[in-house]
């Protein structure tokens, strides 16, 4: 009883932050219900005995994915408004791709049968006194563990690709070299000034910024000169 109750209640509240997530205005909030969304899939997941994929779903999507949406949406200044200025023209295609979307979805749920063996060739149940977690770390770390080290490696491989891509080596940046800072001497790091009593730091010439640009003289206040040194 408890079980039912508390599916209906996390069900409940996943599907209305679904919705929030789509139809709020302020992006930084659809992020935040998404994450909610996030807690309470976990929470079916929970209920389900699924304890891993829980697991999963808080400590990837939430900890890494959805923080990541946040800070991103956060950081950059987007000007939104400006990119809802199309909607009523870009409305009535969209009208008609919902409705399409909405058929097919229609006709795939009137045509839903359940076969007559599902019940048999269902998914055995766990081992007794096994929790979920360590019976798929079982599975992935016996039966398929050149499978799972061959994923590994392929992430591997596309994420160093990704780095080399993406990553341009400027000529004009300064560069570091930790050999010549370590070998050079007192003398070349130190450079003794007699700073005679009373002088500051601006009158020996040590860190001065260059003067400020002259001021271009005005049109009206040049031709005003040049009127009267002609008259």
């Amino acid at each position: 009883m408890i079980a039912s109750l508390a599916f209906y209640l996390f069900g409940a509240i996943l599907i209305a932050s679904a919705a929030m997530v789509v139809t709020a205005r302020n992006p930084v909030h659809s992020v935040l219900f998404l994450i909610l969304s996030f807690f309470n899939a976990a929470a079916l997941f929970l209920i389900a005995g699924a304890e891993f994929l829980a697991m999963i779903l808080v400590i990837v999507y939430v900890g890494a994915v959805a923080v990541l949406f946040l800070f991103v949406v956060m950081m950059l200044d987007v000007n939104f408004a400006q990119l809802r200025e199309g909607f009523q023209r870009y409305a009535p295609v969209g009208a008609v791709i919902g409705f399409i979307l909405a058929l097919e979805l229609v006709l795939v749920f009137a045509g839903w049968q359940f076969a007559p063996q599902a019940s048999v060739v269902r998914m055995a149940p766990g081992p007794e006194g096994v929790t979920n977690t360590a019976a798929l770390g079982r599975i992935l770390y016996t039966d398929y563990i050149l499978l799972f080290q061959a994923a590994g490696l392929v992430l591997l491989v596309a994420m160093i690709g990704a780095i080399v891509l993406t990553l341009r080596d400027r000529v004009r940046s300064r560069r570091q070299v930790i050999a010549d800072q370590v070998a050079r001497s007192a003398g070349e790091a130190i450079v003794a000034m007699d700073v005679p009593l009373g002088v500051g730091i601006g009158q020996t010439g040590i860190l001065r910024r260059p003067p400020p640009p002259a001021p271009k003289p005005r049109e009206e206040e040049h031709a005003h000169g040049h009127g009267g040194g002609h008259h």
